[in-house]
């Protein structure tokens, strides 16, 4: 029997829960919708019947969506990080998050079209960090300091010297 996850993170959104949760389990392994709640009357956000509350699973993670409307937006104090197999999976969610109305930022973060940052962390960047040697360290860093998407075989040059 699998254990209940206690904590679940929840995304606010205006108007967009279902159309958001449905793109995010588009993109990764071990997603899927779980259940849509529509509100059983009308609140600030919505009407009666509108969908309420999208519950959905990211990576094997339970997340919720709810449409609490424009009061709060995001911002970069939360994020999505993913660790990605590949320069090809990093190219791949890259491309699809920063579509319509994403935006790209420095260090391998974007904001998507819903506004919610994420940072798409090739694997090789925290190996090649903590590999024990300092100097290898500093030149892995300046150089994805300098970087937009990350770029693994760039990241490896400047390991390598």
């Amino acid at each position: 029997m699998l254990a209940k996850q206690r904590l679940t993170t929840c995304l606010w959104f205006d108007g967009q829960a279902e159309e958001a949760a449905r793109f995010y389990v588009s993109l990764l392994p071990d997603s899927r919708i779980d259940a849509i709640n529509r509100a059983p009357g009308d609140y600030p956000a919505g009407q009666a019947g509108k969908v309420l509350l999208v519950e959905f699973t990211l990576a094997g993670q339970k997340f919720q969506a709810l449409n609490g409307g424009p009061q709060f937006q995001f911002t970069e104090a939360i994020s999505m990080s993913v660790s990605c197999a590949d320069q090809a999976e990093v190219d791949r969610l890259w491309s699809a998050l920063t579509a319509d109305g994403g935006k790209p930022a420095q260090c391998g973060w974007l904001k998507d079209r819903y506004g919610l940052s994420w940072q798409i962390v090739p694997e090789a960047l925290p190996r090649l960090m903590a590999s024990g040697d300092p100097e290898q360290a500093a030149r892995v860093f300046k150089a994805m300091m300098q970087m937009v998407k990350l770029d693994v075989a760039e990241l490896e040059r400047a390991a390598s010297g």
